[in-house]
């Protein structure tokens, strides 16, 4: 068991950790969760002795092997091979191997007494080596390896061959590979793909172990875990449930906290006026005493604010632009003049699209942002934007760009000088600056901290076109979730590259999916995309079992990914679908022509149900709205407020809020029934693509 006892933990003046005090079980799967900088990774440290608490006592049991994954890479041993790199999981498998070694050398020379000694120990080293999984050790490493998106052709390169992000990928393997009893991870999705996100899952969802995992990403702590920490303003609060239940659990505890509150604070209103009122007269002296006993009696009730989340973000409504967004014809493209990356590709976006493109690290969803942003120049083909078309492009390094002398706030002004300050203000705390830290200059920014600056600077301006490069690198949960909430909204149209799958489910409509065939277009969300992939992997299951008459090997829900550096050069090109590239170009008119009609038609069924689901929008704001205000108008009750018409008019809303509720479900049921209607019949229309 794992066991943190009046733990205390400061840096400088700032007090992160106040005395913590919790247990985490045998076998638990554990999300620790919180704002940016609230100590979360702090934990970690001092539960793996790299730095010791101020106070109190944290500890686990002593023969158990900790395995921890951290934010920052500090990798060893970095001239080795990365299977070796991986395979060194457990130093002792490599120790024991060599006494293994040295005893069968000796036994040759060694008399009948000598033999028979090192022979049981030789017998001993060989349970213990089996034991450590020392037969398996190299099998496992691969698996994991490739699960993670590593080419087996480059399992012989130098570990110091590859990028920084790779290498984190190489210390996750490593640390899964040694199988510990306790597994620590630190944001271990920080530099994955979608592919090794979702094989991830699957792996942890079979550890056996004890598991503590710090993440902003929600699909893995909803998938994973059934206890969450919250560490914020220094407490440590233990929560049953995954994120979603956390989430609801801790809205319902504070509730109750504030009703207690009321209730206490209106108890004390009631003795103070009867004490003030009666202290003064000698009948009523000894009534006011006991009173006065009763009030020293009560104590005060803390509720600490749950507000965790940044100010709502508020995107400026974007110009109108032509139907048609952006078209790639044609399109190739080649960072060394020999090896395509991208090759005679046909794509096309329309107003009010937001799309997503998924695949694997190196198949060239950056390179399709950074062309469709005119970044990069086509070898062939051509980019071409519509008629009104204001584009804003995001990219990895786009925090490079800003000017380090200025300040946050001036850095966001210099881009909307047509923004209130308060608006800017807003949109700051939206993505965690703060009160004094917008007078922060950009040169004392973190590198994280600088990418949320530029991602803020860009949404302030009113564009109608945006791509987005992982844009959640760096936000917390809350910032994530303003951030989805305002693109879900958005009224222009939308390209993104996230490995973020909630982040995904949330805001994308449409999704490209990039593989080494090519590329193919699916017309719905992330689950829809899940399930016509997992459809077509069955479909080619049935067909392979039938040409060869037996059942294929299993086969991942993701192509065995390339290495990131391939790509440059080396990486599959990607290019349109066969059917795609040999239509003629009076047979894609043709089509393009009839997906109009398609979409004309369901969009006027479309309307009634939409104006329904805007109406209640509407209405719920506005209830919500005077229900917040209710209880403000309790939580400052004078003597004279009428608590039983409050409470009459809080039930009334919550019945119009329920009725406006199943107005809102069957609207967005038919919304959702239409919706799959239109993309079953561009499927058919399109031939899947």
């Amino acid at each position: 068991m794992i066991q943190f006892v009046n733990v205390c933990k400061s840096f400088a003046l700032q007090q992160v950790i106040i005395n913590a005090n919790f247990s985490v079980a045998d076998g638990e799967c554990v999300g620790i969760v919180g704002p940016n900088g609230a100590g979360k990774s702090t934990l970690f440290e001092m539960l793996a002795g790299h730095i010791s608490p101020d106070k109190g006592e944290c500890s686990y049991p002593g023969n158990q092997r900790l395995g921890y994954v951290r934010q920052q890479l500090h990798p060893y041993q970095q001239k080795t091979s990365l299977i070796e790199y991986a395979e060194n999981a457990v130093p002792e498998i490599k120790i024991i191997q060599q006494e293994m070694h040295h005893i069968e050398e000796k036994l040759s020379s060694a008399d009948d007494s000598e033999q028979t000694r090192l022979l049981r120990r030789l017998g001993d080293l060989q349970t213990e080596f089996e034991h450590l999984g020392g037969y398996e050790i190299k099998h496992r490493a691969e698996s994991i390896l490739s699960g993670l998106g590593f080419s087996t052709k480059r399992f012989n390169d130098r570990f110091a061959t590859f990028s920084g992000g790779w290498q984190s990928r190489a210390e996750l393997a490593r640390v899964l590979t040694a199988r510990p009893d306790i597994l620590l991870l630190d944001e271990p999705t920080n530099y994955l793909d979608v592919p090794a996100v979702e094989w991830l899952r699957e792996y942890l969802k079979s550890f056996t172990g004890t598991m503590l995992l710090i993440s902003h990403d929600r699909f893995l702590l909803n998938a994973l875990t059934r206890v969450t920490l919250e560490v914020m303003g220094g407490h440590v609060t233990r929560y049953p449930g995954n994120y979603n239940s956390y989430m609801q659990e801790r809205e319902a505890r504070h509730d109750q906290l504030l009703a207690q509150k009321r209730n206490v604070d209106r108890k004390k209103e009631q003795l103070e006026r009867f004490i003030d009122r009666f202290k003064g007269k000698a009948t009523k002296a000894s009534q006011a005493q006991s009173k006065q006993k009763q009030l020293d009696r009560l104590e005060d009730i803390e509720v600490r604010s749950i507000t965790v989340r940044g100010p709502k973000i508020r995107l400026p409504q974007p110009p109108r632009s032509g139907q048609e967004v952006v078209r790639l014809e044609q399109l190739c493209f080649s960072y060394d003049g020999r090896t395509e990356i991208i090759s005679n590709l046909d794509l096309r976006l329309e107003r009010g699209e937001r799309a997503a493109f998924i695949g694997l690290n190196g198949m060239g969803k950056t390179t399709l942002l950074r062309l469709m942003a005119g970044k990069l120049t086509p070898g062939d083909g051509k980019v071409v934007l519509g008629h009104g078309v204001e584009l804003g492009y995001q990219s990895q390094d786009y925090a490079d760009t800003l000017d380090p002398e200025r300040t946050v706030y001036d850095t966001a002004k210099t881009y909307a000088a047509e923004r209130s300050e308060a608006e800017i203000r807003q949109l700051l705390g939206g993505f965690g600056f703060h009160g004094d830290e917008i007078d922060k200059k950009v040169q004392v920014l973190s590198g994280g901290e600088k990418v949320r600056l530029g991602l803020a600077r860009l949404l302030l301006r009113p564009l109608n076109f945006l791509l987005l490069d992982e844009p959640t690198t760096h936000l917390d949960i809350y910032a994530r979730e303003a951030l989805e909430e305002a693109l879900s909204g958005y009224q222009g149209t939308l390209c993104l590259v996230s490995h973020d799958i909630e982040f995904v489910k949330a805001v994308a409509t449409t999704i490209f999916y990039l593989h080494p065939g090519g590329i193919t277009r699916y017309y719905g969300n992330y689950e829809y995309f899940r399930q016509k992939l997992a459809e077509e992997e069955a479909l080619s299951s049935q067909t392979a079992e039938s040409d060869n008459g037996k059942l294929p090997p299993a086969v991942s829900s993701f192509p065995v990914p390339p290495h990131k550096q391939d790509s440059v050069p080396g990486a599959p090109a990607v290019k349109s679908t066969p059917e795609s590239s040999s239509s003629s170009g009076s047979d894609r008119r043709q089509r393009r022509r009839e997906e109009a009609q398609i979409r004309n038609e369901i969009s006027k069924l479309k309307r009634p149900h939409e104006i329904i689901v805007e109406e209640v929008e509407t209405l719920m704001a506005a209830l919500d709205q005077e229900q917040s205000e209710i209880y403000a108008a309790i939580a400052a009750a004078a003597p004279n407020t009428d608590f039983a018409a409050l409470n009459r008019r809080l039930g009334e809303i919550r019945k119009e809020m329920d009725s406006q509720t199943n107005r809102w479900e069957e609207a967005a049921e038919k919304l959702e029934k239409l919706t799959a209607e239109c993309e079953c019949r561009l499927a058919e229309l399109s031939g899947g693509m």
